[in-house]
């Protein structure tokens, strides 16, 4: 192979979009028909139950009567606040609560994989609470901070902390001890250690640690709203399905599962950003 040869492939590969591996790239609009199909056939089986009431439409509302309740939530409003309100209530605490989670549990966590007497501190108090169910913590959670927004997000920020830690504590130590003494022998101090080659080979895992987090912090949104609250998506939710108001609890659900995919796609696109070496 030539010079020339080789300078025109390395042209040719950067010329290439670099978001995907080659592979997937050339699977993609299979993939995305596939996705489309497997979307439009759920909607026509909805649309056909709601239609010919195989399902009671107490309880299964047609897409119709559902978008109905989208456009009366979003221009009149559910109990007093529009479907706005409803959504910025609920992004507030959520955001607030992983914020807060992401600050503590990545740091805490790579710290963890770092060092074993911070693990022998930490880590037996975290598997302590991982399994306990939200609801009980919440209730202890409510006599201590009351039944305002403070135990809500507190909630909603222990139920993000063990994924984030747990992914970041492992990513840490795994890294390959060979990249450090790389590192070492070229003069690199503590500090660029960290900077340049501890956080970037620790970054896949954190980023799966975010993701599988933000899933549990949307699990427990509408627990942590059904106490004492007036506005914010689990709590339309809940307060709808008192009154079976199954459009306004459907369409509740569409609203979190659309919102939930939204911030999942943010911290795809941070990954990529982050970890470009990944997808090329």
């Amino acid at each position: 192979m030539t010079a020339v040869e080789t300078a025109s492939e390395r042209a040719q590969r950067a010329a290439r979009p670099k978001l995907l591996p080659a592979r997937l790239r050339a699977a993609l609009p299979r993939t995305r028909l596939l996705t489309t199909l497997t979307a439009a056939s759920l909607f026509a089986l909805w649309w056909l139950a709601a239609h010919y009431a195989w399902v009671n439409p107490l309880f299964l509302p047609s897409p119709k009567a559902v978008w109905d309740a989208f456009v009366r939530t979003a221009t009149v409003g559910y109990q007093g606040s529009l479907l706005h309100e409803h959504l910025i209530a609920s992004l507030y605490r959520v955001l607030a609560g992983y914020a807060l989670a992401c600050l503590v549990g990545i740091p805490l966590g790579i710290v963890m994989g770092l060092s074993r007497d911070v693990k022998a501190v930490f880590d037996p108090v975290i598997e302590f609470y991982r399994p306990l169910p939200p609801l009980a913590l919440y209730t202890l959670i409510v006599m201590w901070l009351g039944i305002g927004d403070a135990s809500k997000v507190a909630i909603l920020f222990l139920a993000a902390l063990p994924p984030l830690t747990i992914s970041s504590m492992h990513a840490a130590a795994s890294v390959d001890p060979r990249y450090v003494k790389a590192a070492k022998s070229l003069g690199a101090n503590s500090r660029q250690l960290f900077r340049h080659v501890f956080l970037p080979a620790c970054m896949p895992g954190i980023c799966t640690g975010m993701r599988i987090s933000l899933g549990f912090t949307y699990t427990v949104l509408v627990a942590a709203e059904i106490v004492a609250a007036t506005a914010g998506l689990g709590w339309m939710i809940w307060d709808a399905s008192k009154f079976l108001l199954g459009d306004i609890v459907i369409m509740g659900l569409f609203v979190l599962a659309f919102t939930g995919m939204a911030l999942d796609f943010l911290i795809r696109l941070a990954e990529r950003a982050l970890t470009p070496w990944r997808f090329r």
